[in-house]
Formats: structure tokens, C-alpha cells, sequence
């Protein structure tokens, strides 16, 4: 049992383009594996959920009708979502960045803000990076073209509180807590704007930023370079924009870089540079957080709830769902 809110309507190329695209089945590859990892909260073993979650996902993967390449995965060569393991039931070529457990710290520790997430793009859509870190700013359509990752962070937000029609004051910017983050954060201070510190989960933070009713409004610091390009699919599908630059801790790392082919390490990298092309986004809560629920288990059954981004069917959907494990019994449902 689904139950949809769409924020947007459907592609105005009709239903035919809609059947085409499979966001509403890659929706039920992030359900499986939230189902799996998250009868693992609070039971101190994330690498538990971790696996739990990916065999689920993989699973679910092949029981859809596509071809997949995971361009953004695990580095373990026999972990189920290895980066370069190709997955789905045939048909259709798509590009996959899977993270079937964001945030296992949270899922171990029985804490908030825990999903797994999928991104699908045409093949060549997802920009591979090196594995290294990553400075980050993420905002939604309105702050759109004003941002600059090579201002003060001070301008930054007085472009952003300006889009708004705010003052500094009443601007909200979301930072990971970490060490490397204490003078970002006396910064922000400093410019006299709100912050709300996050224990995990940028990609979440870059997709708040960019969706109004949160009351946040940027999504700034150092993170994972590989969560720069799925943040950078979500928020093309929001209409938003993203700017990195990576951030190397050695000389190993820079030359990583120039094997990816980017000799400037102090390159800004845009969104058009990170994604391209048609993108599906969807997220699926383990444990809740400011946009989405954790699951919930009852007898026979339990509720999962999803983002869906999709720039294909030119929607945004949060999806409540009602799974039921047994077909001969049946809870009654609620609203």
C-alpha cells in the first residue's frame, strides 16, 4: 500500500514518459533495504546493518527490469554493491550510486537521521571522483546563483539571507559536527546566522537546504566526495545548486586526482560538472529525521517512508508505505 503527495506535477510529455521511468521501483529497492537494516537500530553493530542492508538492495535490484552499473559503491571487492558490479534484471542502462546504509553510526547507536539512499542517471551521468574529501555548498532554487565556495563564508550568507528577502539572523546553515568544522563554525558565528550541527548524513543536509518548510536555507563543509555527487543529483532534481572543491589530506590523494583526471586540485566544481543528464533520487528512513520517518514494525508488517526526486517524471514525491509480510493475515490499517 502506497501513499503519495506529490509536490510537483507529472511531465507534461504525458503518461507514456512516466511508465518509462522506473523511480517508483527503485522506491521499493530503498523500502527492502531500510526493512533489513532497520531491525538492526540500536543493537551496536553497523556493519551488521551495513550488510544486512545490501544484500537486501541488491536483491531488490535484480528483481528490476535494467541493467545497472554501480558507479558509486563499496571498495570491497566482495562487498554486493562493489563499485563497478553491474546489477537489475536487464533491460535499460542506468549508472547507481547506493549507500544502503547512510549513517550506520546512527543505526548502531539507535539514533536519528539514519536512510539508505539511491541515485540512477544515464549512463554517464554521475561524475566518478577520487575517494577523499570534499568542501561543500549546497542550496536550494531560491539562493541559486548566488552562492560562491571562494567567498567568506559571511558573504555567502548575506547572498543567501538577501535571496530571501531575510536577515542574517534568520538564515539556517547545516554543518556536520567534526573537529575540521570549529572555525567554519565560529565563521557562521560570527555572521551572525543559526547553525544546526548534524552528526551524519550531508546528503540529507544538501537536500534540506533546498526544500522550503525546513527553515534551513545552506548545507556547508568538508565531507565525502562521492556524497558531493549524489548530494548534486538531488538537488538537480530540486532545481537547487551545488559547488565542491576536493579536499586532499595528502600528496597520495592529489595524485589520485590527476589519475581522474584533474590536474587543478583547487578546481570549483558546479553541478553541471558533478551530474548530468536525467536523475532519480530516492531516500528511504531507517531512523527518522527533519524530512523523513524510520521505519516503523507492527505484527506482520511495518511502515517505511521515502523521498522520491525524479527530474525524469518532473515530480517530487514522499511516499508512505505499508508493508505486509504475510498474505493470510492482515493488520488493520491506518491512517
Amino acid at each position: 500500500m502506497h501513499v503519495h503527495a506529490d509536490v510537483e506535477p507529472a511531465d507534461p510529455a504525458g503518461p507514456a514518459a512516466a511508465e518509462r521511468c522506473r523511480c517508483t521501483e527503485l522506491t521499493a529497492v530503498t523500502e527492502r533495504s531500510v526493512l533489513a537494516a532497520g531491525r538492526h537500530l540500536g543493537r551496536g553493530d553497523a556493519a551488521a546493518a551495513d550488510r544486512a542492508a545490501s544484500v537486501a538492495m541488491v536483491e531488490a535490484l535484480e528483481g528490476i527490469p535494467i541493467s545497472g552499473r554501480l558507479v558509486i559503491g563499496r571498495e570491497e571487492e566482495d562487498h554486493p554493491l562493489a563499485e563497478g558490479r553491474e546489477v537489475g534484471g536487464g533491460g535499460p542502462k542506468l549508472d547507481l550510486a547506493c549507500d544502503p546504509v547512510g549513517n550506520g553510526a546512527a543505526v548502531a547507536g539507535g539514533r536519528q537521521g539514519a536512510l539508505s539512499i539511491l541515485a540512477a542517471s544515464n549512463p554517464g551521468g554521475l561524475t566518478p571522483l577520487p575517494r577523499m574529501y570534499m568542501k561543500k555548498m549546497a542550496v536550494g532554487p531560491v539562493a541559486k546563483g548566488r552562492i560562491d565556495l571562494r567567498r567568506p563564508v559571511g558573504e555567502n550568507l548575506e547572498a543567501i539571507a538577501d535571496a530571501f528577502g531575510r536577515r542574517v539572523g534568520d538564515v539556517t546553515a547545516i554543518v556536520l559536527e567534526r573537529p575540521r568544522h570549529d572555525d567554519l563554525v565560529a565563521e557562521i558565528r560570527e555572521a551572525g546566522a543559526r547553525i544546526k550541527l548534524i552528526d551524519d548524513g550531508d546528503v540529507m543536509a544538501s537536500i534540506s537546504a533546498a526544500i522550503r518548510g525546513t527553515n534551513d536555507h545552506l548545507a556547508i563543509g568538508i565531507g565525502g566526495a562521492m556524497e558531493g555527487v549524489i548530494s548534486a543529483a538531488a538537488l538537480r532534481c530540486l532545481g537547487g545548486e551545488v559547488q565542491g572543491q576536493l579536499w586532499p589530506l595528502s600528496r597520495r590523494e592529489i595524485a589520485g586526482a590527476a589519475e581522474h583526471g584533474i590536474g587543478d586540485i583547487e578546481r570549483i566544481f558546479g553541478i553541471d560538472d558533478l551530474v548530468d543528464g536525467h536523475h532519480t533520487v530516492v531516500a528511504c528512513g531507517i531512523s527518522g529525521s527533519d524530512l523523513l520517518r524510520g521505519v516503523h514494525y507492527f505484527a506482520e508488517g511495518a511502515r517505511t517512508h521515502s523521498l522520491v526526486l525524479c527530474t525524469r517524471c518532473n515530480r517530487v514525491r514522499f511516499i508512505d508505505s505499508i508493508h505486509l509480510f504475510s498474505h493470510d493475515r492482515h493488520e488493520a490499517i491506518r491512517l
